[in-house]
């Protein structure tokens, strides 16, 4: 696999600065290579036109993302028809290339596992606000969700211990107390909200 190296980095105080931070694009990039892209600690979408950095994702992140995929896993195993991503879930839709904190695909029996970026949209996406990203940030990465596709979008906010569940046609906000539905695309997958914030110590 090919590497890039980083060269001429310049550190920036993290107060000074607004991810994500948009890189040069590298000598053979190409969105649909994951080979081709960047070796740095972080986080990177190709949006636009743009590549875009982010970040490596601080502990509050780490251990809702942690919950979150171990659920989704759990509930996997009952589930065979539902393929679903974690780590940054890679998806190319249309030019772009975004990862999502967790995704959940129905299965394609015609579909390989090749190492690239999945080309489909997923039935839900799931991302986690954390040090770089607000709610607000979350809500515009939905409405590019939306608008490739995906169904339903699960904001996870850890500094209010909510969830809000986004459809293009509306937002339902679900507390630490309640119990988030199943879609009735994704039937049986129930989120406990407070399970995705019970390791959280502050």
């Amino acid at each position: 696999m090919e590497t890039h190296d980083v060269e001429d980095t310049v550190p920036v105080p993290r107060r000074v600065v607004r991810f994500p931070i948009e890189l040069r694009l590298p000598p053979g990039f190409r969105p649909e290579a994951p080979g081709t892209w960047p070796k740095i600690p972080g986080r990177l979408e190709y949006v636009g036109g743009r590549l875009l950095y982010m970040s490596p994702c601080g502990d509050v992140q780490q251990i809702v993302s942690v919950a979150l995929v171990t659920l989704i896993g759990n509930w996997l195993e009952q589930h065979p028809e539902f393929d679903a991503g974690g780590n940054e879930a890679g998806m190319m839709l249309g030019e772009d290339v975004r990862g999502a904190d967790a995704a959940i695909w129905r299965v394609d029996p015609s579909e390989r596992h090749t190492g690239g970026f999945k080309r489909k949209a997923p039935i839900l996406a799931a991302e986690i606000a954390g040090q770089d990203e607000d709610e607000a940030d979350l809500r515009k990465k939905a409405r590019w969700y939306f608008e490739h596709g995906v169904q339903i979008v699960w904001n996870i906010l850890p500094d209010t211990r909510e969830v809000a569940v986004l459809r293009p046609s509306g937002e339902q906000r679900y507390g630490e107390t309640d119990l988030v539905p199943a879609p009735p695309e994704i039937p049986g997958l129930e989120l406990p909200v407070a399970r995705l914030f019970r390791r959280l110590r502050r």
